[in-house]
């Protein structure tokens, strides 16, 4: 189940959420998405592995990853039981001790940002509560208890905004014009508020718009439908599928047919990927 916060946080937070019961597969890879996550973890460790090259390392209490810039692959316990938090790209500044910058594409766990006292409490309190919606509740709890304020978090969120807005398709010299500010003010402000360049988030918005433009129940044209986004050509985009997925198109579609034979109806399946 999930749920949008109340205001201030709605203007930070996409959605809270409940996740309870068996994955359906053991490794599931996550594109990157125009968001940030963060889990407060209620049952066994699970594992991430942040990037190809890089070893999965485990999360007892939780993590923390603001928005990423490739495919994350997470390992969960079965059965696997947490609460978590989707973010606006700009909304986990306000809740971190550090830059958001010093977090890009690594991930940490809660105990990290909010420290050990902090993260068991709540781990308790989430234990006794009477169920999924109290569960909630007492994390939105700990969010308003812990939003702050964040230099440029109002020209970072207008901007990203306009960015979102555009699907990407927007260029960042007219940003820097309408948000009076020269571009390497906004891209500072972005790292240090988004962890990433405007250019980037751009980048990440078009791509995310694009893959949910896929139907792979259906017929795919992929020069009309790379045109449509914005690509230069079909090779533009299939060098941009497989820098965030690791994956070649056809290898992607291939990959979310498998998950909706075998899994249909999942809660997942609008995004994850199986990675067994």
């Amino acid at each position: 189940m999930s749920r949008v916060p109340r205001p201030p946080l709605d203007g930070l937070i996409d959605d809270l959420y409940y996740l309870e019961g068996a994955p359906p597969y053991a490794r599931l890879m996550l594109p990157p998405t125009p968001s940030a996550l963060l889990i407060v973890n209620l049952g066994a460790p699970f594992r991430i592995r942040g990037g190809r090259d890089l070893e999965a390392a485990e999360y007892a209490d939780g993590c923390v990853i603001t928005m990423p810039t490739h495919a994350y692959e997470f390992s969960y316990p079965n059965p696997t039981r947490s609460v978590g938090v989707h973010f606006k790209p700009w909304g986990t500044a306000p809740f971190l001790p550090m830059p958001v910058g010093e977090l890009c594409d690594r991930p940490v766990t809660i105990e990290q940002v909010w420290g050990r006292y902090v993260v068991a409490e709540l781990q308790d309190r989430l234990a006794m509560a009477g169920g999924p919606h109290e569960m909630l509740a007492l994390l939105e709890e700990e969010l308003s208890r812990r939003l702050s304020e964040t230099a440029g978090l109002g020209l970072v969120r207008e901007m990203s905004s306009v960015i979102a807005s555009t699907g990407g398709a927007v260029a960042i010299s007219d940003l820097s014009v309408a948000a009076g500010v020269s571009s390497t003010h906004l891209a500072q402000r972005f790292k240090e508020v988004i962890g990433v360049t405007p250019k980037r988030l751009a980048r990440c918005y078009r791509f995310t718009a694009t893959v949910f433009a896929i139907d792979p129940a259906g017929p795919i044209d992929w020069g009309d439908l790379a045109g449509r986004a914005g690509y230069f050509d079909q090779a533009h985009f299939g060098h941009e599928f497989r820098e965030f997925t690791g994956l070649t198109p056809t290898q992607y579609v291939e990959v979310r047919r498998r998950f909706l034979r075998e899994h249909p109806g999942s809660v997942l399946n609008s995004w994850s990927l199986p990675a067994d």
